[in-house]
């Protein structure tokens, strides 16, 4: 399963007497990845080298160093930890001794990659949501066995004849989910979940 950061991070390394700042966050959206990369990078600083990985969607800036040896290394880590709706910025201020391709590789992937090692993590659980209708009489029934599921979150909308429930769930439980509520109410209450 991918993991995310729980919370943004911060890591510096000197190398070379150049400076590495990383700066890391968990996203939900590209804008989110966006407003992240503007707030942390800093504009006196020789370079702010980015990336970002949301799903399928990933984006990374070499941000003027040469082709290859920022943005991508960076990326590299992010994927290498198996994360997810994650940026990472990494911010350089030189130091007078050129690193060259290999060490800029090093440099910029290695300090995204400690950072990311030391961040707390947590795990992305997939989830999917069903509907269903149940009668005020099979309520609380249906209620009390579906929190057997994890990471079950239930919402309500009471009708003039019972209860519309929004039932979301671990996806992959979305079988085992429906069935219990059909044979809990023989069949009067079906839990439908998107195709």
């Amino acid at each position: 399963m991918p993991h995310t950061l729980v919370a943004p991070g911060e890591f510096v390394q000197d190398i070379k007497k150049s400076r590495f700042i990383g700066h890391a966050a968990p996203i939900a959206s590209e804008d989110e990845a966006k407003a992240f990369i503007i707030r942390v990078s800093d504009p006196a600083a020789n370079h702010n080298c980015w990336a970002w990985r949301l799903g399928q969607a990933y984006r990374f800036s070499d941000d003027g160093e040469p082709s290859g040896t920022a943005g991508k290394p960076i990326l590299q880590a992010i994927d290498g930890q198996d994360l997810d709706g994650t940026v990472v910025v990494v911010t350089r201020f030189f130091g007078g001794i050129l690193l060259g391709s290999g060490g800029l590789m090093r440099a910029y992937g290695g300090t995204a990659a400690q950072m990311l090692r030391v961040a707390a993590k947590r795990e992305i659980i997939p989830m999917v949501s069903g509907e269903c209708a149940v009668s005020f009489s099979d309520l609380a029934l249906v209620k009390a066995r579906l929190t057997a599921f994890p990471h079950l979150v239930l919402a309500e909308a009471f009708t003039a004849e019972g209860v519309d429930l929004t039932v979301t769930l671990r996806q992959g439980d979305e079988g085992q989910a429906a069935r219990l509520v059909r044979d809990l109410t023989s069949g009067r209450s079906e839990l439908h979940f998107p195709d």
